[in-house]
């Protein structure tokens, strides 16, 4: 990098989130009266995880204007899937809702999405998808991404596939309807062990609900009950299982698929078994501060990072103040181990939220000050520590310094409670590539100067490891997936460097991307 390269964090701000983006939440529910509204709960608790768009589609009975449920023209009960997706937030797309009515029956899968470029929220890219295969209705939703999805599309396409999407979600479908097996469960195994990447997944027939986690298991998925086991829950994360007033039984295995029928609970594990592990980042960023992850808190682990995070930085100041609002946990535990005063020094806005429309270039720019403001009594003359859960490409860290600053601080001290990220994700992350990242771009001497700060501080990744509670890290196999600090991938990224072939004048590379 050379030293007169001039870094204009104006040219990366609008095209691209300065935080990691995890793809979408999930859910699934089998055996209940009211299986939709209780997804729609469980959606709710993840909307972290997606805010362009959600959906369900649930398999049951409607009741007619009789008050009777409809019968086909033989007396047989009128059973079918239901779905209902929307662009936006779960509680504007499902607001006065007659769930009873719109999306009836006793089974239910339901999805949050963020789109990462394109066409964000159009309609065909919203999950769950259905479709009718050979063996029935089926119903998907998926977290994560497929690291051959590009080159398996194309070898369906030359078979005749014909796709109705722009998501690898839509790739697993083709694979069922395209396998040779009787089964829809055997099909379902078939397709799974087609694709690379990382996964977690929920799939709905008129008799199963599905669940698949990848064989390193790097996009989570829990299981739960309710009604004394009689009513069984999937999902995202244990805060989803919260908000439904349900038991949380256990994670969902690395490489395990899950069927719950009438017949009771089957796993079946197709791959050949390897160590788990899951994605750090669910650690340090993804997960709702009250989720439980392997056993371990992930308020507890966010704190302790903080406090891992003083002992290694040694900066000396007169506040500790976190960069709301993912960076609290870490200040907190920081405030305490360093004996330092935590105090708010930055006031965020939530009324300024992701349907906000600036007017003009200058005021999308400033969107930080739109969020942020100071509090100058708390800033003013002090030797301030920003903490903050991370730093992916600098554009919002280089804002909030500027921000405080402004108010009057005579130090600023910025702490980021995760390691440098020097590597972009392929597992379903909306990351900027490797060469928009500012660690990667950037000396630690550069970056100091670039953001303006008197001292800047990286936990390590050791210091990652204990405040998980791993103990030393395993470098010919690490405990969690920290890729994105260290550059050892779990799995490799099949189609890096693929070219979709070109089809009427036009590749289908062109297309919005893959991670769904």
């Amino acid at each position: 990098m050379e030293q007169s390269m001039v870094w204009r964090p104006e040219e990366y701000c609008l095209q691209r989130p300065d935080k990691p983006r995890e793809e979408c939440g999930v859910v699934g529910i089998f055996n209940h009266p009211h299986a939709s509204a209780l997804a729609a709960q469980g959606l709710q608790a993840l909307q972290h995880r997606g805010e362009e768009a959600c959906g369900i589609v649930s398999f049951g009975v409607r009741t007619g204007a009789n008050g009777r449920p409809e019968c086909n023209d033989d007396g047989s009960l009128k059973e079918r899937f239901f779905e209902e997706r929307h662009p936006g937030l779960v509680g504007e797309a499902f607001n006065g809702l007659d769930f009873d009515d719109r999306l009836p029956g006793g089974m239910a899968i339901g999805h949050n999405r963020y789109s990462t470029s394109g066409e964000k929220a159009a309609n065909r890219n919203i999950q769950p998808i259905y479709a009718e295969i050979a063996t029935g209705g089926f119903a998907v939703a998926h977290n994560g991404n497929l690291t051959n999805a590009l080159s398996l599309r194309d070898r369906l396409v030359d078979q005749g596939a014909i796709f109705q999407s722009t998501m690898d979600t839509e790739v697993l479908m083709q694979l069922a309807a395209q396998s040779k097996q009787r089964s829809l469960i055997g099909r379902f195994v078939e397709a799974f062990k087609s694709i690379r990447g990382g996964y977690a997944l929920v799939g709905l027939s008129e008799d199963y609900l599905i669940g698949a986690r990848d064989p390193v298991g790097l996009r989570p998925l829990v299981l739960g009950q309710m009604d004394g086991g009689r009513t069984k829950i999937l999902a995202s994360e244990t805060c989803a299982l919260d908000m439904m007033g349900a038991e949380f039984v256990r994670e969902i295995e690395a490489g395990e698929i899950v069927v719950f029928s009438e017949d009771g609970e089957e796993s079946i594990f197709p791959f050949e078994r390897v160590k788990a592990r899951p994605c750090a980042f669910e650690y340090v960023y993804f997960s709702r501060p009250d989720s439980i992850i392997q056993g371990r808190s992930v308020y507890d682990v966010r704190v302790e990072m903080g406090r891992q995070l003083a002992m290694e930085a040694g900066v000396d100041a007169d506040v500790v103040v976190p960069v709301p609002d993912s960076g609290t946990p870490a200040a907190i535990g920081f405030a305490e181990q360093a004996g330092i005063p935590y105090r708010l020094g930055i006031i965020r806005s939530h009324y300024v939220g992701r349907t906000f429309i600036a007017p003009t270039q200058s005021a999308r720019e400033n969107s930080v000050s739109l969020k942020h403001s100071p509090n100058r009594a708390v800033l003013k003359g002090k030797r301030v520590i920003l903490v903050d859960d991370s730093v992916v490409r600098g554009t919002t860290s280089k804002k909030i310094v500027d921000l405080v600053k402004a108010a009057g601080a005579r130090e600023v001290h910025f702490c980021s409670a995760s390691p440098m990220i020097k590597h972009t994700d392929h597992y379903g992350i909306d990351m900027a590539d490797d060469e928009e990242l500012f660690a990667h771009r950037f000396s630690h001497e550069e970056m100091v100067q670039r953001l303006g700060v008197d001292s800047l501080h990286f936990l390590t990744v050791p210091g990652l490891y204990r405040a998980i509670g791993l103990g030393e890290r395993n470098k010919a196999s690490p405990q969690v997936s920290d890729h994105c600090f260290t550059g050892q991938y779990p799995v490799k990224n099949v189609d890096k460097g693929y070219r979709p072939r070109k089809r009427h004048g036009r590749e289908d590379a062109q297309q919005e991307s893959f991670l769904d």
